[in-house]
């Protein structure tokens, strides 16, 4: 019973029962421009029904509770025997099928794949981010696999599979199989040369055992994994099988799930492995060359990732301010406001166009377009990820002490922002990485400059900051020192050439005047107050 003195008004709704996918404009667009005609009108259409998926109430109460009910580690069953194995909520399994089935772990056999996964990926992710985690992998290991035919070939159809199953009992009886990745090792970390678990050669061509340990191995509950250990000839790549052909438990020991700030619904697991079977993938010696394939598509995974959490707080801002009353009249229309709700959207749709152009050039796949992606990824997921995490802090302050109430969701988002800028190397090995695609093949740059050229001459902002990275590469004395400093430049470059090309005049024009030739603060909220705010608020909106 209500008490006389507590009438409720001017309260928010809850942003449920929309299209997540029709009301994100920059992504409709990105979407409409990369994908051919021939596979644009079932693009649409699929996606139009995941947004619908991911805006629905239930679906999105799903992600509540899989995030309130984390996974819990059984080692041992009642008997004493050991399993190994991870508890997950019904709800986790709920958004995990619903993922496969959409096709997030498909790309790479569909018409426009790539374009089309990247649009669902960045939807599913605001709706659990944790649930990512196993796609991203599962979609990961496939170009990995492929450096082995015969590997390729049992394995491939079970990955890209839009069937979950989520048994653990041999891979050749499932109808769809989920893929883990160990690399990293206590005493290493990114330094994953540093490896110290051991594969011994088995009398089977290509067969080993393992015995060693993982620090983070992700998805552990997966139906096998990638992992990097030390052969006789070198650092080499293995795939590990959590069940053996004749149904038996392989050797995976699983000492503890890492307690994370947040992705508290995925799980995270530190291994042990003794006498571990596995087969080996590509050549002896040559681990990080066959599994740097499967590390670029998760890195684009944290950039999708990342633009989804943005504009699903940028997308949470906008909707309280248009729904709630302040100093007599709607925070929307409040000249400091819209300041900084236009801020927060101008990052979300470049970081969402950048993505988006990405996934394009992996379904076209020309050398081109790979000789891109060999710099383009890095930087992107250097730059993207790391605005991430005040994006959403930001958008946060929007509700106000609301905002910082659980029931919101904004400190979900504040908890997972900072993570895909750790995930796969964090942001020096991306700057380095950048440095090493420079160095290694001039190529890389010829393709970059030919991708933000196309762009020249439409705006003088970004035709000097063109110049000015030019300027900067031109000087390599001490690069390594400034490598941060230069990949942030050539990823804001990128995302300017992007929008002065793809996006409404209003907002690039207000990207090039903020973001390039810093004319604004520091702060979201300091654009200068002659640009057009108002439409770049309205484009943002999201409405039901």
């Amino acid at each position: 019973m209500a008490g006389t003195t507590h009438t409720v008004t001017n309260q928010v709704p809850p942003l449920v029962q929309y299209d997540v996918f029709g009301s994100d404009r920059a992504l409709v667009e990105a979407v409409e421009r990369h994908l051919t005609p021939e596979a644009r009108e079932d693009g649409l259409a699929e996606l139009s029904a995941l947004g619908h998926t991911c805006g629905s109430a239930q679906v999105q109460e799903w992600g509540t509770q899989a995030n309130e009910n984390p996974p819990r580690l059984r080692t041992h069953d009642r008997y004493g025997r050991r399993i190994d194995e991870v508890e997950f909520h019904p709800a986790w399994h709920r958004l995990l099928g619903k993922g496969v089935s959409a096709g997030l772990t498909a790309a790479w056999r569909r018409p426009g794949g790539h374009v089309r996964r990247a649009a669902a990926f960045l939807m599913w992710t605001q709706v659990e981010a944790g649930n990512c985690c196993p796609l991203s992998m599962t979609h990961a290991a496939v170009p990995a696999l492929r450096t082995d035919p015969e590997l390729a070939a049992q394995w491939e159809p079970r990955l890209t599979s839009m069937v979950y199953d989520r048994a653990l009992r041999p891979a050749g009886q499932k109808p769809g199989a989920l893929f883990g990745m160990g690399m990293t090792e206590k005493q290493g970390g990114s330094d994953v040369r540093a490896n110290t678990t051991a594969a011994r050669p088995l009398a089977e061509d290509g067969t080993y055992t393992l015995t060693g340990h993982k620090w983070f191995c992700s998805a552990p509950m997966s139906d096998a994994f990638l992992v990097l250990a030390q052969a006789p000839g070198g650092l080499t790549c293995f795939l590990v099988p959590r069940v053996l052909e004749d149904g038996t438990r392989n050797v995976f020991a699983l000492q503890r799930l890492k307690d994370k700030l947040g992705n508290r619904s995925n799980a995270s697991a530190e291994v042990e492995f003794d006498g571990t079977w596995a087969r080996r993938v590509g050549e002896e010696g040559s681990g990080v060359r066959t599994i740097i394939g499967m590390v670029a598509a998760t890195r684009l995974d944290c950039v999708l990732g990342s633009a989804g959490l943005m504009r699903q707080a940028v997308a949470q801002a906008v909707h309280h301010c248009a729904h709630r009353e302040a100093f007599g009249g709607k925070l929307i229309d409040k000249p400091l406001m819209r300041n900084v709700l236009a801020d927060l959207a101008l990052e979300s749709e470049a970081a969402t166009t950048l993505a988006l152009r990405l996934a394009a050039a992996y379904d076209d796949g020309g050398e081109q377009e790979r000789a891109l992606l060999r710099i383009a990824v890095p930087a992107a997921k250097y730059w993207v990820t790391k605005r991430c995490a005040p994006v959403a802090v930001e958008a946060s302050e929007c509700l106000g002490g609301n905002g910082y109430v659980e029931e919101s969701g904004m400190p979900r988002l504040v908890r997972e922002s900072p993570l895909n800028s750790v995930w796969e190397g964090a942001g020096n090995v991306q700057a380095l990485d950048v440095l090493r695609a420079l160095r290694r093949d001039p190529g890389t740059l010829d393709a970059y400059l030919r991708e933000v050229g196309q762009a020249r001459g439409a705006d003088h902002r970004l035709d000097a900051a063109i110049k000015g990275v030019l300027t900067d590469l031109a000087d390599l004395e001490g690069v390594e020192g400034r490598a941060r400093r230069l990949t942030e430049r050539l990823a804001l470059v990128l995302q300017g050439s992007l929008l002065v090309r793809h996006a409404p005049p209003e907002v690039a024009d207000a990207f090039c005047a903020a973001r390039l030739s810093g004319d604004a603060g520091t702060a979201f909220g300091t654009l200068p107050h002659t640009l057009n705010l108002a439409s770049i608020v309205e484009r943002a909106h999201p409405k039901p």
